[in-house]
């Protein structure tokens, strides 16, 4: 007497529907826990631990307006006039601030063209007060 059914010699095909499901549980579950970051911030390291607190003359303040236009010295100039006008004074640093309704896009194109052109650009948090 055989108690014990022999297995049929054709393979047993395996069910893709319990692993689909366990898969959109974990995509669930991985989409709920997971934190996502803002896309309208850029973190910007602004370490300046290694300097000097010897007085001397400050960094000029360059704005990023809400036109795109950057504000230096009382003026508003289109960043191609502001590049020769920093390079003629023969300012290679700069204090770099937006007004609080400027986009992120003009800042970061800012911030590229100042860094493609050789100018030290350190970042500002924008304040309410500000220009």
């Amino acid at each position: 007497m055989q108690l014990v059914e022999l297995r049929p010699s054709r393979p047993i095909p395996i069910r893709i529907t319990p692993l689909i499901d366990v898969v959109f549980i974990l995509l669930v579950f991985f989409m709920l826990t997971s934190r996502l970051l803002p896309v309208d911030h850029l973190e910007l390291a602004n370490n300046t631990d290694g300097r000097s607190t010897v007085t001397g003359e400050p960094l000029p303040l360059l704005t990023v307006t809400k036109g795109g236009d950057v504000m230096w010295q009382e003026r508003n100039l289109p960043v191609s006039d502001l590049l020769p006008a920093l390079r003629n004074a023969g300012i290679t640093e700069v204090n770099l601030t937006t007004a609080p309704d400027t986009q992120l896009s003009l800042f970061t194109a800012t911030l590229g063209e100042l860094s493609q052109s050789g100018i030290q650009a350190h970042w500002q948090r924008a304040t309410k007060e500000s220009p």
